[in-house]
């Protein structure tokens, strides 16, 4: 018993738009069409309000475009108070004894928040199953544990995970492309190759091309994701042990803006500077760094390496050029900086050298990377979530990579004082300072990439230069149709960059 298709998606044109997940939040809704439909669970037989669990494609057009998205929907007569907060509306159903003369109130509502319910995930990856679409699977030699209750994970992020127990983290891919999600491609040959910096991928769930012709509609054979099933989930052993990269960093830039204002007109900070503000970052930088060059290696190993001659970069310049146009009519403050970013692209073009090309992360990032007991760990290989399909599993310069993390870290230095409403000279000191942090971890990152057998950053700057330029652009454009709170946050690095 869900909703009639034309409820839902009316309850739906208000509540997408909200969630973090949801990639067009600066574009308005034209239409909401439901896909595939799937119950997963038809709740306790003979209990008037025991809970279903539904699973639904639904596509979304916006402008000229469909993008579609994975929603796991319960349904209940009486909600809890539990839930509420991922309730997603009411609706009238029939009486399941009466039918349509007698209808009820019910309520449909996100059900990530439900551990009752999503306790299937792990039943069918356990088993096996196929339920309609779906295909539950688990890697070979692999037993899942069923008997654990999920919790949905807090971090930003474009996808939803729920983490079962401290034994399992289950990504749903909440914004949908056709084929195999890169992020289990990749996890599956690094655990293969025995990479150390990477989860072990304990199972996932995929979509039978045949029942969602619409997400592989224009698609040719051959193409990119055409007759592959379509990655909805993948669950991988939960790092009890692990801190967030990007959490570690901002403490490191907290307890550097509460040191004494001793520092405030250097450009970069010393040794006993950093020793003195306590949670110095650098050393961690670095064996991020030595751990990014290691990945790297293997990935080459595992996917191959491809040659590509200069016609190619200044193919790959034009690109850069061409989202800069993009962005900058949809962001008039990127103008300003508009200039000095074409001399970096331009100067890409004119590289006569061939570039070695392989499978890298594709946004890499401190919110990507997590350091456990023994070490730092690689998440999230998908790529960025604003590209095509093809463009996230396309090969790249490893060096694409580097210059995501020193955009990161130019992110975490300046999170802390994205409020614009900061007095001007507090703001002038707090902006010195952050410079000061994301250049001594600039460093110590590249130091240790280098170290450990990855191309010396230092070596190649016109391709580090070209590509940071181009992350930030990307940035800008993600930010003001994700998070137009956040925007501020990369148009104020660029000043710094484009210097």
């Amino acid at each position: 018993m869900r909703p009639p298709d034309d409820v839902l998606a009316d309850l739906l044109a208000g509540w997408l738009p909200r969630q973090r997940w949801f990639a067009g939040k600066d574009r308005a809704i034209g239409e909401i069409s439901i896909g595939t439909a799937t119950e997963l669970h038809p709740g306790p037989a003979g209990a008037q309000d025991g809970p279903e669990l539904h699973h639904v494609i639904v596509a979304v057009r916006q402008g000229d475009g469909w993008d579609h998205y994975q929603l796991l929907l319960g349904v209940r007569h009486e909600m809890p108070d539990r839930l509420r907060y991922g309730e997603i509306g009411g609706f009238t159903a029939e009486h399941p004894d009466g039918g349509a003369d007698h209808p009820v109130s019910a309520h449909v509502y996100d059900a990530v928040y439900d551990a009752e319910l999503t306790r299937v995930l792990l039943d069918g990856m356990a088993a096996e199953s196929a339920i309609g679409p779906l295909r539950f699977r688990r890697t070979p030699g692999t037993e899942v544990e069923t008997e654990l209750e999920s919790v949905p994970g807090s971090a930003e992020q474009s996808n939803t995970s729920l983490i079962f127990g401290d034994v399992y983290i289950c990504k749903l891919f909440r914004r949908l492309a056709p084929g195999a999600n890169p992020d289990l491609e990749v996890n599956l040959a690094l655990s293969r190759a025995g990479c150390a910096h990477v989860p072990a991928v304990c199972g996932w769930i995929d979509l039978d091309p045949s029942a969602a012709p619409a997400l592989t509609s224009g698609l040719t054979e051959g193409e990119t994701g055409a007759g592959e099933p379509t990655t909805l989930a993948m669950m991988s052993q939960y790092l009890r042990s692990g801190t967030d990269g990007w959490d570690m960093a901002i403490t490191s830039v907290r307890d550097w803006f509460a040191y004494a204002p001793t520092v405030c007109d250097r450009q970069a900070p010393t040794d006993e500077d950093a020793a003195a503000a306590g949670g110095d970052f650098a050393a961690e930088a670095e064996r991020l760094g030595a751990a990014t060059a290691t990945v790297h290696r293997d990935l080459a190993a595992a996917f191959g390496v491809t040659e590509m001659p200069a016609g190619h970069v200044r193919e790959m310049a034009a690109g850069m050029h061409r989202q800069l146009e993009e962005v900058c009519r949809s962001v008039p403050a990127l103008s300003e900086h508009e200039t000095a970013i074409r001399e970096a692209f331009d100067e890409l073009a004119r590289l006569r050298t061939p570039l070695t090309f392989q499978r890298v992360h594709g946004d890499y990032h401190l919110g990507q990377v997590m350091r456990t007991d023994t070490g730092w760990i690689v998440l999230d290989f998908e790529g960025e979530p604003a590209r095509t399909p093809g463009e996230r599993r396309a090969v790249a310069h490893p060096l694409r990579d580097v210059a995501g993390m020193l955009r990161s870290f130019e992110y975490a230095a300046r999170y802390l004082i994205a409020d614009q409403s900061l007095p001007t000279d507090t703001a002038l000191s707090l902006e010195t300072r952050a410079h000061a942090w994301a250049a001594r971890n600039r460093d110590a990152f590249c130091r240790g990439y280098a170290a450990a057998g990855g191309l010396d950053p230092a070596e190649h700057a016109v391709l580090v230069r070209a590509f940071e330029f181009d992350k930030a652009v990307y940035e800008i454009r993600y930010e003001a149709r994700n998070r137009p709170s956040w925007l501020p946050v990369p148009l104020r690095s660029l000043a710094h960059l484009a210097g």
